[in-house]
């Protein structure tokens, strides 16, 4: 089938081929001695967290909002004494990045910001009206009382068959404030980050953010900082987020790429999902994959390219295997973080195996070793792409779908394929400088016409990937490859890393961006030098450098996604919740 192939997601230019493709977070004391804590993953400089936006057990009243006995509920718009309360209730369905109010409330994901913040409404969701989010259909508290007072949300549908009075369509901010230090505050439940459409009452945020988890395999940066995460989480949200030309959901753009400027890639949705679940932003999360699974191919996977008008471009046909299998790790990572089904259709962890098992179908070469395809339109054709190969990822697919011997052997084959692809015939025996595009034997191919096949945007990612499968489970074959890649970078040194070097260590770059800097190559090359202490001084400077939000050396989309996530990374936030 003859489409229109983008080499680069990143640069994007097409050629036609065979189809790849607080203020404070209070607490506030009601009635029956219960204790709501506002917002969503709540935090303040004085120290207190609210996780997950919870509301303890023992029932509670929001000011002019819900009431509940002894029960639970998800009051959106609980007023906080002082006043500082996102007055009329909280935004739906991700929005924009709300304003910072007095004291440092960051509202990241719609809440209205009061008492010196913008108040930022988000797109497609609905205010809820008189302060409190009711939930109806089923949610009597164990001692018989229904949910009572508070208005449903505007345009809102009341939840049914769920505990913790969520609202479907006007629920709370996604994310509401994030933590900028302080305590976790502990106890209580219901309600939920975010919470909407018929969760559960126990739709909570396992794992608020941050996470600080750090793995006793690899060396983290001694500069680390939440505070870094939280605004590059802010600026890559502002950036590419948007509702327009979403059908009614959210997407990730591209402002300045793409075969049409603004359009949508399944990469960046990938992209989106993950930094959603780590940062406890369940409303962004839900409408992102609402969005995904509008944009469905023949094979039930997402087409990788959507125009900024909702409809596929005309090279867009066709799934994407990174896109795919990102997407399919974050909701992994949501059954985990939430549980339950959040305003989807079905559980996180039911979509999730289903995607899985569709990755498995057509994006897995069962006649070449299990080697990992493009995509779902590759046919028979000998390509692959390295730095698509992300083994810690299949090791918790066969967990999940009980299927652990099939994705050990796309552990295996990936491993294998980048082994060969280091050779002294490509010079880059030592250097770990992988090929953008190889065959099974590791050769590097012009997988198409145009196609790269040096070390460049995408290959990038490689580090970064193989990384997390040395950080996560210490898999010595990570180690060895990382051993070489690290030192190549070291000897160059953080200041000095370009944006694209050929296969034998001489700098390629991929366009010209004087006195700039990649994210996407200096972040990574961080990751993969966390797996040996003796670069310590390297993972602190390319954690410092990336950290300055200042490395844009490319399009807007992937430099503030590889910011975003090379962070999350660095500072233990970028965690397994399967293995806890």
């Amino acid at each position: 089938m003859t489409l229109a192939i983008c080499y680069n997601r990143q640069a994007l230019w097409c050629v036609p081929v065979m189809y790849k493709t607080t203020t404070r977070a209070f607490t506030w004391l009601g009635i029956l001695g219960a204790v709501v804590a506002c917002g969503g993953t709540g935090g303040t400089s004085s120290g207190l967290e609210a996780t997950g936006g919870r509301i303890a057990s023992a029932g509670a009243t929001g000011i002019g909002g819900s009431s509940v006995a002894g029960g639970m509920t998800s009051a959106g718009g609980v007023a906080s004494t002082g006043g500082f309360s996102s007055t009329g209730g909280a935004n739906s369905a991700g929005g924009g990045t709300g304003g910072i109010g007095t004291g440092g409330l960051r509202a990241t994901g719609g809440t209205v910001s009061s008492t010196g913040g913008a108040s930022t409404n988000a797109t497609g969701g609905s205010n809820a009206s008189g302060g409190g989010l009711a939930s109806s259909g089923g949610t009597n508290a164990s001692g018989g009382g229904a949910v009572s007072g508070g208005a449903l949300a505007t345009g809102g549908t009341k939840t049914s068959g769920g505990g913790g009075g969520a609202v479907s369509g006007g629920g709370p901010a996604s994310g509401g404030a994030l933590a900028t230090g302080g305590t976790k505050a502990t106890g209580g439940s219901a309600g939920g980050l975010g919470a909407s459409g018929g969760t559960t009452s126990n739709n909570v945020t396992q794992h608020p953010f941050p996470q600080n988890i750090r793995g006793t395999f690899c060396t983290y940066p001694r500069n680390a900082n939440n505070n870094d995460v939280i605004a590059a989480y802010e600026q890559w949200k502002t950036a590419v987020v948007t509702a327009d030309g979403a059908g009614g959901f959210l997407r990730i753009k591209k402002p300045d790429s793409g075969s049409v400027i603004g359009s949508t890639v399944s990469e960046g949705m990938g992209y989106g999902m993950i930094l959603a679940v780590y940062m406890g932003d369940q409303a962004l999360f839900d409408n992102l994959w609402k969005y995904e699974q509008s944009h469905l191919d023949g094979s039930g996977l997402m087409n990788w390219e959507i125009g900024p008008d909702n409809v596929m471009t005309s090279g867009g046909a066709g799934a994407a295997t990174d896109g795919d299998e990102d997407m399919a790790w974050a909701l992994i990572m949501a059954d985990r973080q939430w549980g339950g089904s959040g305003s989807l259709g079905d559980s996180y962890l039911n979509y999730a195996k289903a995607l899985i098992d569709l990755i498995w179908q057509y994006e897995v070469d069962h006649g070449r070793g299990e080697m990992l395809k493009p995509g779902d339109q590759w046919g028979n054709v000998d390509a692959t792409n390295p730095s698509y190969f992300a083994p810690a990822y299949y090791r918790v697919f066969g967990q999940v779908t009980g299927k652990t011997s099939d994705w050990n052997k796309v552990v295996d084959s990936s491993y294998a394929i980048i082994e060969k692809s280091l050779n002294a015939a490509s010079g880059n025996q030592d250097n770990g400088l992988i090929p953008a595009w190889c065959n099974s034997s590791g050769t590097p191919v012009s997988a198409f016409s145009g196609a790269p096949m040096y070390f460049q945007n995408d290959s990038t990612r490689t580090p970064f990937r193989v990384g997390q499968d040395y950080c996560y489970f210490g898999e010595a074959r990570a180690h060895a490859y990382l051993a070489k890649i690290s030192a190549f970078y070291a000897s160059v040194g953080v200041a000095n890393i370009v944006n694209g070097y050929d296969l034998n260590g001489t700098p390629h770059p991929e366009k010209a961006y004087p006195g700039l800097q990649a994210a996407s190559f200096v972040g990574p090359a961080g990751v993969g030098a966390m797996s040996d202490p003796q670069y310590q001084q390297f993972i602190d400077d390319a954690y410092a450098k990336v950290a300055t939000l200042q490395l844009t050396a490319g399009t807007i989309y992937y430099q503030k996604s590889w910011t975003a996530l090379s962070l999350l990374m660095l500072t233990g936030n970028f965690v397994n919740f399967a293995a806890l």
